[in-house]
Order: C-alpha cells, then sequence, then structure tokens
C-alpha cells in the first residue's frame, strides 16, 4: 500500500458553549496539527454535539472554533464559515456513498466540488484508493462492494478533499470484527502517513488506542479529564472510563501506608504512591485479573486485601470466564476455577487481591471543567 504522504494537518482550536434543547455544551479544546483526539464518555455526554459544532450543523452561542488562522465561528461577531466551506471532513458510521457512482467518481467528488479539474481530481481518486487498497475498484459502484469496501471508499473521499481536520463518528461500529480490525488499522496508517488531524467519537477502546495520540472524557457536556491516552486509560477517574479501559474502580480515602479506606467502608491495600497523602481523596483501580474470589477468608493468602462481595453475573472472558459482583467489581477465572467454585447469583464471597495490583492517585487530578 502506497499511501500518500502530501497533506499536513492543521490546528483545531474549539472553546464554545452550544444548546441544543435543554442540553449545554461547554467545553475548550486544542488539538495540535497533525495529531489525533479521541472523544469519550457516555451516551448523551455531548460527543455528537461536539462534532456538529466543528462541522457546523450547530452555532454555539458563545466562543468560536478556529483551524488554523482561520475562524469558522465566532458567536462574538456573528462569524459562520457554511459546513461546505469549512474544510473539515467528516466520516461516519454508514459509508453514504452516491450509489450511482463508480468508486473512484465517488472519492473524485471531493475534489471536483472544491474545484479542481476533472484530471487532477481523478488522479488524486485513484492515488487515494490505492493507498485504502482498492485498487482495481475504481470502476465498481457502491453495491457492488462489500461494506468494509465501502467503508473505505468513504475513508479515501473523506481524504481526498485534503480537509484540514477530518471528524470521525463511530467509523467502525457497522462492520463485522474483522473487517473492523481492517478498517481501524488502515485508518491509523493513512492518518498518521498524511498527518491529518484528527477527532474520532468512539465507545470502542480499541479505535481509541489505535488511532488516538490524546483523548478528553466528556460527561453531561463538560471536559471531565483529558491527556495523553494511556494516562487517561491507565489512570482511570470515573467509572465509566474504568469500565471502557476494562478496570476496577474504587473511591475513598487514603489512610496511610497504602491503606484506602473506600467510601463504602471496606478497606483495600495499595502499592504506596507518593502523589497521595493520608486524608486526602483517592481513586484507586485494579485489572479483574489480578481479583481471586473465595467462598470464605480461611485459607486466603496473607498481606492481600479482603472484600466481601456479592456475585452478580458471569460471561465469556479472555481465556475464561467474567464474573461480576453487584458493586460493579469484576474478576477474571480460569474456567477450571470457575467450576470448581461452582458460584451462584445472590451469593457472598470474598475477593482478594494483591497488593501491588492496585494503584491509587489523587482524586482532584483530573482536567478542569472550566
Amino acid at each position: 500500500m502506497s499511501t500518500p504522504l502530501t497533506d499536513v494537518g492543521s490546528r483545531l482550536v474549539v472553546d464554545v458553549l452550544a444548546r441544543r434543547g435543554a442540553f449545554v455544551l461547554d467545553v475548550a479544546l486544542e488539538i495540535p496539527a497533525g495529531r489525533v483526539l479521541a472523544v469519550l464518555g457516555p451516551n448523551g455526554s455531548g460527543k455528537s454535539t461536539l462534532l456538529d459544532v466543528v462541522v457546523g450543523r450547530l452555532q454555539p452561542e458563545r466562543g468560536d472554533v478556529r483551524i488554523g488562522e482561520r475562524t469558522l465561528c465566532d458567536a462574538a461577531s456573528g462569524v459562520s464559515v457554511p459546513p461546505e466551506h469549512r474544510r473539515v471532513g467528516l466520516l461516519n458510521q454508514a459509508p453514504s456513498l452516491f450509489p450511482h457512482l463508480s468508486a473512484l467518481e465517488n472519492v473524485a467528488f471531493g475534489p471536483r466540488a472544491s474545484g479542481s479539474s476533472r484530471h487532477d481530481a481523478r488522479a488524486r481518486a485513484a492515488q487515494l484508493l490505492d493507498a485504502v487498497g482498492l485498487l482495481g475498484y475504481e470502476d465498481r459502484r457502491p453495491a457492488k462492494l462489500s461494506g468494509g469496501q465501502q467503508q473505505r471508499v468513504a475513508l479515501a473521499r473523506a481524504l481526498a478533499a485534503q480537509p484540514d481536520v477530518l471528524l470521525l463518528d463511530e467509523p467502525f461500529s457497522a462492520l463485522d470484527v474483522t473487517t473492523a480490525a481492517d478498517m481501524r488499522m488502515l485508518t491509523a496508517e493513512t492518518l498518521h502517513g498524511t498527518s491529518t488531524t484528527a477527532v474520532i467519537v468512539t465507545h470502542d477502546v480499541v479505535d481509541a488506542l489505535s488511532l488516538a495520540d490524546d483523548c478528553v472524557v466528556l460527561d453531561s457536556g463538560r471536559v471531565v479529564d483529558g491527556g495523553r491516552i494511556g494516562r487517561v486509560l491507565g489512570m482511570p477517574r470515573s467509572p465509566f472510563v474504568a469500565a471502557l479501559a476494562g478496570m476496577n474502580f474504587l473511591t475513598g480515602t487514603l489512610l496511610g501506608d497504602g491503606l484506602l479506606r473506600t467510601d463504602d467502608g471496606r478497606m483495600l491495600r495499595a502499592r504506596d504512591s507518593e502523589s497521595v497523602r493520608a486524608g486526602e481523596r483517592a481513586f484507586a483501580a485494579f485489572a479483574p485479573s489480578s481479583v481471586g474470589i473465595a467462598r470464605d477468608d480461611r485459607h486466603l493468602p496473607e498481606g492481600e486485601s479482603r472484600l466481601d462481595a456479592v456475585v452478580d453475573q458471569w460471561e465469556r472472558g479472555v481465556g475464561g470466564v467474567h464474573v461480576r459482583l453487584v458493586g460493579a467489581l469484576s474478576a477474571d477465572m480460569n474456567p477450571a476455577e470457575f467450576a470448581a467454585l461452582g458460584l451462584r447469583r445472590g451469593e457472598p464471597v470474598v475477593l482478594h487481591v494483591p497488593a501491588a495490583a492496585v494503584s491509587v492517585y489523587p482524586a482532584d487530578g483530573g482536567a478542569p471543567t472550566r
């Protein structure tokens, strides 16, 4: 695959207050040129509203949106560049290709609409179809392409007009697992190969880890955390992000020497952290794979935390069984261990967690919420 390397992204700055009915989005973001930002958050947190403000489908009450030196909208002055002139590309869940046009003509549509000659637009389209692995498919119409191939054409079309910023709204959620994995890798290679500044809205942690350099977490229309994606997912600051990262998450007060008293009164021992002082609020996170389950505490390993819990449900996990406990905790067990215990829903159990597996960090270290 020969990915074109001619594009250069631009810095995106969003500092707005926008309303949609009773919902209020109040965010300030800055994405450096050529970087990819993942936007995470529960349903109704404002992710789609943010994209609509950037693309021009929703005008803010206050603030502005800028790409490089261009102002796309400024509520104070009334400036608002129409969506078709913003140089913002959009890739949705559905490819939404023109059914009567070939793959080549679909991709060439953007450059042609921007004033490129027919020859130049088709040359650009052919280059991008090659980049997304569709060399030889130029003459096929969408009906003759698979779902994954249509999404490849849609990606090429989104990049064909050389947008300053590309927005991706759950772009792989409608694809099967194998096709989504292929498209994820292809999109990552293409974005980085073209140095395209991009924003991806996703509920899939693999999308975020594969494509993004940084991420922000929205909740109720505000940024509640942000930074390098490894830090945000590795040190979650909310149950939503912890669940997304596949981590157990507890809140409480540090008593000292790595001992955390959780908000529900349980005691959890963590590895020492110099970033939290005794008496301070703290978060704790640990992987389900580090959690053991027993019926009682008579034969538990010394030096491990013991947490009373109640079995809720279980499901297939990576390499075994993922057991969910009442109160949002979970544990991973191999099938033999699970079968030996013979767990039942509603049954009380004792969890044991080694201190070395538990990270504790300050509860007040998240991103400001304006």
